[in-house]
């Protein structure tokens, strides 16, 4: 479970009742259903609008990106690994991986070194696992642009509720108290818009990035890594390239736990 989003939903929730708290409204004024259906029915209208139905159907696997851990290898494994296989390479030639490949769990990983083993020339490895992981960071940018746009037009929905809200203020010109109730839910829209666009979908765009960033790392590692046993480098020597590419404070923590295993 992705425990930071979590805490984020709970905690921006938390900031708009203590908010309320405060200034002592009552909660009762957010029980508004057109509001919320301005918000939500039109924010999904213009979803629709802006995406194929191809892209709109992953929605729901990417709440579930969002809300938890992806299973995997983290970068010390992967190095690891990496190591490990570049070990038996060196000692018992290429070819002896080929058994290996089959026990991968990563398919990148899997696919990398099947063309290692086959032979494959560096520029040809090279060109298809890139061209792999550029086409993976495409569809990312897609998928996270989907919560960038839902950020974009909530807001302005909520304007727009708080104008049909104003509308409604309006025809009650006469009865004031009917008028005050109108005007103070028209803010509920524009509440919803901000909250849902800036606390939530557009957040949410962020984080997506953010994973589809230490994806492509991954399978950077892994690419250098099968470069790397091609040009016959040293176990060490491979290592050395895949920490290089990490930021300074991630190689120091995964060679302490280096330190500690011998």
């Amino acid at each position: 479970m992705e425990i930071t989003t979590i805490l984020g939903v709970i905690i921006g929730i938390i900031a708009v009742v203590g908010a309320m708290i405060f200034k002592h409204i009552d909660f009762a004024v957010l029980l508004n259903p057109a509001a919320f259906f301005v918000i939500i029915v039109g924010t999904v209208a213009t979803i629709l609008n802006s995406y194929p139905g191809e892209n709109v159907k992953v929605i729901g696997s990417l709440f579930r990106i969002l809300f938890t851990k992806k299973k995997g290898q983290s970068e010390a494994e992967m190095i690891e690994l990496m190591y490990e296989l570049a070990k038996k390479a060196r000692s018992e030639g290429l070819l002896s991986l080929e058994a290996k490949a089959e026990e991968l769990e990563d398919p990148f990983l899997r696919k990398g070194i099947r063309l290692l083993v086959d032979g494959t020339g560096e520029e040809v490895i090279e060109d298809i696992l890139e061209t792999e992981i550029g086409a993976m960071e495409k569809r990312h940018e897609i998928n996270a642009s989907i919560f960038s746009s839902a950020g974009t037009y909530a807001p302005t929905l909520g304007v727009l509720g708080a104008v049909f809200g104003l509308i409604a203020a309006m025809s009650s010109i006469n009865d004031t108290e009917r008028m005050a109730e109108a005007i103070a839910a028209a803010f509920i829209a524009t509440i919803l818009g901000i909250f849902t666009g800036y606390v939530l979908w557009n957040p949410f765009a962020k984080k997506l990035k953010v994973k589809s960033q230490q994806e492509v790392m991954a399978k950077e590692i892994i690419l250098k890594g099968i470069i790397s046993m091609q040009h016959g480098d040293s176990p060490f020597v491979l290592r050395e390239k895949l920490l290089a590419s990490l930021p300074k404070y991630k190689q120091k923590k995964i060679e302490a736990q280096q330190n500690k295993k011998e």
